[in-house]
């Protein structure tokens, strides 16, 4: 049965100097809010979630998923899905393949159909073989949301994914990766400084 995510006396230490300390649980569906300036350690912290974090920093505490301790894991091996601020697509695949990168199993021929599903739910049908220069930013995002949900992940972090959209994409982009995350029961750790992305969030907020 799924537990969430835990943060368990979590500490981003830099120079001796602790920037961040977050003791915190995450049950599965539910976002937690981490708001605060540039600086703060917050991308930091969904780096040391992830497994990869950049040299000069040092975490303390534990991170658990669904009661497993993650130290220790490769970042491949903890199945935890990530959303930056660009899109990140991959400019030598089609939107399709693209989508298609993170499927687990299944024949081509499925793998094609959940493709085509997910591009349907997001309002892309037939936009399997664009180039993702075509797309618009609202447009990449939604794909790129698409492709991190289709890999199954366990956990799900959000490092300002909306804050190059504009305000009524923001909005929509919003709902749509609040309203799948509920629906697959995936705990969401939210790093942002616009109040109204924790508003939408509807979950508890961490101000740093």
């Amino acid at each position: 049965m799924a537990e969430g995510l835990r943060l368990e006396r979590v500490a981003i230490v830099r120079d001796d100097a602790t920037l961040l300390a977050v003791d915190a649980a995450v049950a599965p569906g539910e976002v937690l809010t981490l708001m605060g300036p540039s600086g703060s350690g917050k991308s930091t912290l969904l780096d040391f979630v992830m497994g990869d974090m950049a040299p000069g920093f040092r975490a303390e505490g534990r991170v658990r998923l669904d009661g497993r301790d993650l130290a220790g894991l490769p970042p491949e091996a903890r199945r935890i899905g990530i959303l930056y601020q660009d899109p990140l697509l991959f400019p030598h695949l089609d939107v399709g393949a693209n989508l298609a990168f993170g499927l687990r199993g299944g024949t081509r021929a499925e793998r094609r159909a959940e493709v085509a599903a997910a591009l349907a739910e997001v309002g892309l049908a037939g936009y399997a073989n664009r180039d993702p220069a075509t797309l618009s930013g609202g447009q990449a995002a939604r794909v790129a949301l698409m492709r991190v949900l289709l890999a199954g992940p366990r956990a799900l972090l959000l490092d300002e994914p909306f804050s190059k959209l504009d305000a009524e994409r923001r909005a929509q982009m919003r709902d749509l990766v609040f309203s799948r995350v509920r629906r697959a029961g995936v705990p969401v750790l939210l790093v942002t400084h616009d109040a109204a992305d924790a508003e939408a969030a509807g979950g508890e907020v961490v101000r740093l």
